[in-house]
């Protein structure tokens, strides 16, 4: 049976205007524009003036250092398509940065490297699908998430890698939308911790103030000290809305069960929740969830954790060296064989803490200003301990 869009297609057009619209219903004052290299302004009757509109500016080579405009709007409108390719390697997938600016905010409201905004993590290219990001044949992006605005738009590229490469690309926007009083703004963030810290939950989003509602993450695991057949998702997912602090008020129960599985993970992509990277085929984990149907919202401040567990039987931790012996969850001490004497408990089973390498990219709305984040890991930093490719 085909998927259907209409949970999406209310998505976006709720976020705008409140309620869903028919699609034939034609909102008076409303148009559509596309911007690309073939009409840069997007300006009427001005699409593919070059080389005598016979396909004269489909892409253009970005050289490092170089920033490409792919949008610079005056609203209100809503940018409703994004779709870019670039050469599938490391350097472009990691090296180049995506940023987004809203109204007047000299900051970004997005910053992400290319392909992480785009869904996947660590530089793998993976054919998938889901209601926001979608990659056809692992070789292009595609974004649908709706981003309202009503003074301008801002949307650009960076390459910070040593290698130049060509662009394509397409953003798709409406001018003229009617916005609501209480406007809420797109943002997305990456950040990467190589290795996590055993006992301390890694940051899928740092804590943010203001209102608005969280739409969820794609995020990318890399198992260094433990390994298969050990299981690498028993980490909880925490969400700290408001004045949470020791505590938080949402909590999932494994990695497995946060993207709607169970008793592991094999690859899969569906509508708000997917693995399009294992590690048996990519040599790293890579998933999301997104909160359309069941929204995230918070009224002054979210915060959203990954607690960075693993697990695996008594006789499989028996097999590692004294100086890999995790910390149990259970007893919150290092594995020790002796307390599992016989085999008759080699089969049970051990949470525990470990560290990994492991990326997200937060999606959510909020009401401006954004948050100042510092600046993104360099280049290098990012490029770094890809795993197998």
């Amino acid at each position: 049976m085909p998927r259907l869009a209409t949970p999406l297609l209310a998505l976006a057009l709720a976020a705008v205007s409140g309620s869903a619209q028919e699609l034939f219903e034609r909102p008076a004052g409303v148009v559509t524009r596309w911007y690309s290299f073939e009409n840069p302004n997007g300006a009427p009757g001005q699409g593919g003036r070059a080389n005598q509109g016979r396909k004269g500016a489909a892409w253009k080579a970005v050289k490092p250092g170089e920033t490409v405009v792919l949008a610079d709007v005056a609203g209100p409108g809503v940018v409703r398509r994004i779709w870019l390719t670039v050469p599938g390697q490391v350097e472009t997938l990691r090296g180049w940065v995506l940023r987004m600016y809203w109204e007047d905010q000299s900051w970004p409201s997005v910053e992400a490297p290319l392909q992480d905004f785009f869904g996947l993590p660590f530089a793998r290219q993976a054919a998938f699908e889901s209601a926001l990001f979608s990659n056809p044949e692992g070789r292009s992006f595609n974004c649908f998430v709706p981003m309202p605005f009503r003074k301008r738009a801002r949307l650009a590229i960076t390459n910070e890698s040593p290698k130049e490469a060509n662009l394509f690309y397409d953003v798709d926007v409406t001018l003229g939308d009617a916005l609501p009083k209480d406007l809420l703004h797109f943002h997305a963030r990456y950040r990467r911790e190589n290795p996590t810290t055993p006992r301390r939950d890694f940051e899928v989003l740092p804590r943010v103030e203001g209102r608005g509602r969280y739409l969820g993450a794609n995020v990318g695991v890399r198992e260094t000290s433990h390994r298969r057949p050990l299981w690498f998702g028993e980490g909880e997912l925490k969400v700290y809305l408001d004045d949470d602090r020791e505590l938080p008020t949402l909590v999932g129960t494994g990695t497995e069960d946060l993207v709607g599985s169970a008793w592991g993970l094999g690859r899969f992509d569906h509508l708000y929740q997917g693995t399009p990277l294992t590690a048996e085929k990519n040599g790293v984990w890579g998933f999301y969830r997104y909160h359309v149907p069941d929204p995230v919202y918070f009224d002054r401040a979210i915060r959203v954790t990954l607690q960075q567990m693993a697990g695996g039987t008594v006789s499989e931790l028996r097999k590692l060296p004294p100086g890999e012996r995790p910390e149990l969850v259970r007893s919150h001490r290092p594995f020790d064989p002796d307390d599992h004497a016989g085999a008759a408990g080699d089969g049970t089973w051990e949470n525990f803490e470990t560290p990994q390498d492991v990326c997200a990219t937060a999606y959510w709305y909020q009401a401006l200003p954004s948050p100042r984040w510092p600046a993104l890991e360099p280049y290098a930093d990012r490029v770094r301990d890809l795993g197998d490719r």
